[in-house]
């Protein structure tokens, strides 16, 4: 049983003792604000190699935060107590490339060859957005950000590739440009957008129509939506490799960290 944690214990540890107690397995963006959550990419030690390579490749969609030990559930330099096997509160279970089930617990499926990734995630750099005055409008409405896959190809290591991924936020023009300086600030989270304007660019046809769990949400007139790259990209390159077994986080559904989002920034 998961002990309750002390008052004074930090809300990132306070929200993953919720998880891990199967207390909450909704979408973290709301919890612990202020620290930093990842994307979670688990697979067998055979394959860590090129993938760590495809995540070199492509920093913007994949920016390596943490990479584990093989067999060793822990993150050490993401946080003194973290078990990535339940501080997650949904886990995609991937045979061959196909998603076999969402769970909320991975310790029976652990094994000793498993390596863990710890990918940056866009919830870091939307509080500097809103800090910055910019609402970020799927926050607003109680909604998960929206995402695409474009046409744009990633650089493919070994059995990985495939198209990137990304999130989009809608703003005024004066506003993307104000957004653009500070995303750019946090390259370790996905940095800078990749593409603002017209979606068919980029190879999505119906801006309307999110994705991988996303919601859409609305654009309103004089604004435009902007594009920057997003971790969902590597679930999809998992997938195109057809891995024997990997493990992702649900969407939205991120481990929380130690690290506080301002320890990111760049000066």
């Amino acid at each position: 049983m998961t002990s309750a944690p002390s008052p004074s214990t930090s809300p990132a540890v306070r929200e993953r003792m919720r998880i891990r107690a199967g207390e909450y397995r909704g979408p973290t963006g709301p919890l612990a604000k202020g620290y930093v959550q990842t994307n979670i990419v688990i697979m067998p030690e055979g394959y860590a190699d090129d993938f760590l390579r495809f995540c070199q490749l492509n920093p913007k969609p994949c920016p390596l935060l943490e990479v584990g030990t093989p067999g060793d559930p822990r993150l050490p330099g993401l946080g003194a107590d973290i078990d990535i096997r339940s501080d997650v509160p949904a886990y995609r279970l991937f045979e061959r490339g196909r998603e076999k089930a969402v769970v909320h617990d991975i310790a029976d499926v652990w094994t000793n060859d498993l390596v863990t990734f710890a990918l940056g995630c866009s919830f870091s750099f939307e509080e500097a957005l809103e800090e910055a005055g910019l609402g970020v409008r799927h926050n607003e409405l109680g909604l998960i950000n929206p995402m695409y896959t474009t046409h744009l190809p990633t650089r493919p290591a070994g059995p990985f590739g495939g198209p990137y991924v990304v999130s989009m936020r809608p703003f005024k023009p004066a506003d993307a440009i104000r957004a653009i300086q500070v995303t750019s600030r946090f390259p370790q989270v996905h940095g800078a957008p990749i593409h603002f304007g017209d979606p068919v660019a980029i190879g999505i046809r119906d801006i309307g129509v999110s994705q991988h769990g996303g919601d859409a949400v609305p654009i309103y007139a004089g604004e435009v939506p902007v594009f920057w790259a997003c971790g969902v990209t590597s679930q999809i390159a998992v997938m195109q490799a057809e891995l024997p077994f990997c493990i992702t986080h649900q969407p939205a559904h991120m481990l929380i960290t130690d690290l506080r989002n301002a320890e990111l920034a760049v000066i």
